[in-house]
Formats: structure tokens, sequence, C-alpha cells
């Protein structure tokens, strides 16, 4: 019960701090710095949590069980993925894609529900139509398929970087593979619940700022978008040029 234990606190704590990865922060900035609620900011933290804790246990089942050897032109280039998405994440930020994307896509606010019925029904249809979705449905509800789905899938990529590293550092600690799997699962848990408290630090001077600041979200998105094109960048040429991704002789040490 105490190795129990100590695998689960060592897990799930070194998983939150694996959620601090500049990466990782760049990444969720670029995706909720327009979000004006922390509880879908929060949400998106969660999924973004759960697409990361998706690859990472699928690598590493893959490494623990079955003894899979990642060669060093395929772990590089799991790597560069990363680099790749993060400049795609701030190039369409600063293009004013995503923004267009979101709205195109996103359902309509509870509030501009309940002024159309007002226009079209009277005042009667106001009150039936006010009524929005609580809990977690209805934060999925208020984000929309393509803000549900992008973190998610960005959490898988952002999976792939380091889901080498983790699996390799757990077999070589933990020599029981069922241990080493149930490791992994908390490890992922803690990923969820250090995305989730970043995400809602993140959105909180937005959601709370007001009409006063309103500026602010966009600057910040501006911001956010020119960091993660600009470490993006570096990532990829640390990886293609330093680490000789593009080269004949690639090295390639997990981390």
């Amino acid at each position: 019960m105490l190795a129990l234990f100590s695998i689960v606190l060592i897990g799930f704590f070194l998983g939150m701090r694996h959620a601090t990865d500049p990466d990782h922060v760049i990444a969720v900035t670029t995706i909720v710095t327009r979000r004006k609620s922390v509880r879908n900011a929060a949400l998106i933290g969660v999924l973004w949590g759960l697409g990361h804790t998706i690859t990472i246990f699928l690598v590493g089942t893959a490494i623990i069980l079955f003894s899979v050897a990642i060669p060093p032109r395929v772990g590089l280039s799991m790597e560069l993925s990363v680099g790749l998405m993060l400049i795609l994440l701030g190039a369409l930020n600063l293009a004013g894609v995503t923004r267009w994307i979101t709205e195109k896509f996103s359902p309509p606010s509870p509030a501009t529900l309940a002024g159309t019925a007002a226009l079209l029904d009277g005042p009667t249809a106001v009150g039936c139509s006010s009524a929005a979705p609580t809990g977690t449905y209805g934060a999925m509800s208020d984000l929309g398929l393509f803000q549900t789905l992008r973190p998610l899938f960005v959490g898988i990529v952002h999976g792939l970087a380091g889901s080498a590293a983790v699996a390799l550092l757990v077999l070589t600690t933990i020599r029981n593979p069922w241990w080493a799997l149930v490791y992994l699962a908390v490890f992922g848990f803690g990923t969820v619940a250090g995305m989730l408290l970043i995400t809602s630090a993140i959105a909180m001077p937005i959601a709370y700022s007001g009409r006063r600041f309103a500026g602010f979200s966009q600057k910040l998105s501006v911001a956010s978008g020119l960091l993660s094109v600009g470490f993006g960048c570096f990532i990829a040429y640390h990886i293609a040029i330093v680490d000789g991704l593009l080269t004949a002789h690639p090295h390639w040490t997990p981390r």
C-alpha cells in the first residue's frame, strides 16, 4: 500500500509539473486568450490534458509492455510535430483565422438566443429561451465543436514529444510493468489537473476585467501568437538542424 501511495502521489505531482512546460503553456495560451469564461477555459485545459494523456498512455504502453524501440528519426519527428503545431497555432491566431472559425462554428450565446426569441415571439418566449444548459454539458455546448476538438487534438500532438521520455523513465524506476502503467495513468491525471489550473489562471484576468480592459484579450492574443510562432521556430530549428533530423546522422535523447 505504501508503494502504491508513493506511485500515485509522485505521478500526480510530476504530471502537474509537466503541464507547466513552456511549449504546453504557450500552446494553451493561444487557445484560451479570447475566452471570457473561466469555466470554458478550464474545460479547454481538461480537453488538452486528456489528449496529452491519451498519447502518453498509448505510446508508453507500447514501450513498457511490448518493448517497442523508437528510432531516433521517428523520435525527432514526434518532437518536431510540436514545433510545427506551435507555429500553426500562432500563425492562425495572428491571421484571425482562429477567431473566424470560432465565431462561425460556435453556437450563439444564451443572451443572443433570448434576444432573437423576443424579437420573433414576443416577451413570453424570453423566459423559455434564456434557460442555458448547466454543468459540463453546458460548457461544451458553449464552446462548440471546433473549440472542443482543437485542444484535444493539440494535446494529442504535444503528447508525442514527451511520451517516450516519460515511459523510459518509468521503466527504469518501476520494474513491474503494471505498476508502471498505473503511474502513467496517474501522471496523465496530474497533467489534466495542472492544465485545468493553468488555463483557469490565464482566463481569470480576461473574464473579470470587463469592458474596462476590452482590448486586453486582443493584445494578449497577438502576443501569444507571436510567442507561439517564435518558440515553434526555435524548436523546429533545434530538432531539424542541431539534433540532425534533416541530416544523415540524427541524434535523439528522449527528454
